[in-house]
């Protein structure tokens, strides 16, 4: 097969060919901002789900679908050492400005500027050492208290009913939410409640890891009346065999049957593996159908890759404490496992656990499914771990 025309195309947030399987949280998306529209209210949507299940993707369809629905839209991603403010100034700054060109009555987006100088001036915003500020006097008294927790709402209506004015609406996007410290997590929550409650054109979709209901929930009881959590999942597998034919037949090119199968029992159904499987099957297949023994002569090149990439990228972040952790937890094999077993093969006690626990997920490479489980949130992680980690020896089991 000609490699340049290979359709698949494994990458972090890369768009597939075929993004099957998603079509109820897409159209889910459609309503809400449909009825946000025309000002009837509607949950925000935040996406949950383990790494490699497409929620970036689905972050840049739905932003590709506020677009075409005339909504002015905004996509940052959370970083563990950037405030949410200085993650949105520089959006809403370009925002405001663009409203600002747009013809109409009324000064609400010279306003949202204002309170755009206030927050600015209130959080010290500085964007490579370099004061980001407006040419414009900023309205004091509002978003200038330095609380978040105030000044995130009233900023935001502020930029809602500057985009009212001007016959508009807004689509903020975030990705990675849960790297949000608690006081942010709790200040954007909040200025969501409010767009409620004034039925103001702004609307959130987020996405994050299976632990963001919860860290939603602990932050504001009333979370969940604000937000749908749409689990985002593995493929099925007649979606996943949708997401390797589709874009091959387009070249008069198709998989067996049972090449199709042997794929979706490696990858289980991730769309970030699917990606991998289909674009190494294709390089290494010389003719159509690609059959079963294409299938398995790639699967050794794309373990070796997932291992040197997707997977080692987190490994290497880990500590030597936190990679035993993860090596005793894999050695229990597959699905969420408990805390107390963890630590009786570690031969440690649960105590001590503690800590390491508390920084893995943190990390974004555990979360809590239910009490006392833990499970990974990167798909086959405890496959590598028992290939990296061969065994569990006796130096693994200190802490």
């Amino acid at each position: 097969m000609d490699p340049i025309k290979n359709p698949f195309s494994p990458g972090a947030g890369t768009p597939p060919p075929e993004l099957a399987g998603r079509e109820e949280v897409l159209e889910q998306t459609r309503i809400l901002l449909g009825r946000v529209k025309q000002k009837r209210p509607e949950k925000s949507i935040l996406l949950t789900g383990l790494r490699g299940v497409g929620k970036t993707v689905l972050l840049n369809e739905m932003e590709r679908i506020a677009l075409a629905d005339g909504y002015r839209a905004i996509l940052v991603e959370v970083h563990e050492n950037k405030s949410l403010g200085v993650l949105l100034v520089p959006h809403l700054r370009r925002l405001l400005y663009e409203l600002d060109r747009l013809a109409g009555a009324g000064d609400k987006v010279r306003r949202g500027l204002a309170v755009l100088k206030s927050f600015i001036g209130a959080i010290k915003v500085k964007v490579d050492d370099v004061e980001f500020g407006l040419d414009i006097d900023p309205e004091i008294g509002t978003a200038d208290s330095g609380d978040l927790e105030i000044d995130l709402p009233s900023l935001f209506t502020a930029v809602a009913e500057a985009a009212t004015e001007r016959g508009s609406c807004v689509a903020i996007l975030i990705d990675e939410i849960q790297y949000l410290k608690k006081k942010e997590l709790s200040a954007l929550i909040m200025a969501m409640h409010k767009m409620q409650q004034r039925q103001l054109p702004l609307v959130l979709l987020g996405a994050g890891l299976p632990i963001l209901p919860g860290l939603a929930g602990e932050s504001k009881s009333y979370a969940e009346r604000l937000f749908s959590f749409p689990d985002i999942g593995a493929l099925s597998e007649p979606d996943s065999i949708k997401a390797l034919q589709d874009p091959v037949e387009e070249y008069g090119v198709s998989f067996e049957k049972a090449a199709l199968q042997e794929i979706f029992r490696l990858t289980q159904g991730y769309p970030y593996f699917l990606q991998e499987w289909g674009y190494q099957a294709w390089n290494r297949a010389e003719f159509s159908p690609i059959d079963l023994a294409v299938v398995q002569n790639a699967s050794e090149t794309v373990i070796h890759r997932l291992d040197e990439n997707f997977f080692r990228v987190r490994f290497d972040r880990l500590t030597p404490g936190e990679k035993r952790f993860l090596r005793a937890m894999a050695c229990l094999g597959s699905g969420p496992q408990r805390t107390s077993d963890i630590a009786e093969l570690m031969k440690v006690k649960i105590n001590s656990l503690g800590p390491t626990r508390a920084n893995l997920i943190k990390k974004g490479m555990i979360y809590s499914p239910s009490h006392g489980n833990m499970a990974f949130t990167v798909p086959l992680f405890d496959e590598f771990m028992r290939r990296v980690i061969p065994e569990l020896g006796a130096d693994d089991r200190r802490e």
